[in-house]
């Protein structure tokens, strides 16, 4: 069985120390909705965190 995943909308933003818990918070509420949610930090700008939604 393949599995797709398929990027819905990318955005940087402001990094905060919090952040994270607020994508937490997403991914657990929302998973039944095959909505999922990841955060990382931008290459360039360490003072940035890329907020990614994915269709799976």
């Amino acid at each position: 069985m393949e599995s797709k995943i398929e990027v819905i909308s990318t955005v940087k933003v402001q990094n905060s120390p919090d952040l994270y818990k607020i994508v937490d918070s997403l991914n657990r509420t929302l998973k039944e909705k095959d909505l999922m949610f990841g955060l990382a930090l931008d290459d360039t700008n360490k003072d940035k965190a890329v907020f990614t939604i994915y269709r799976t």
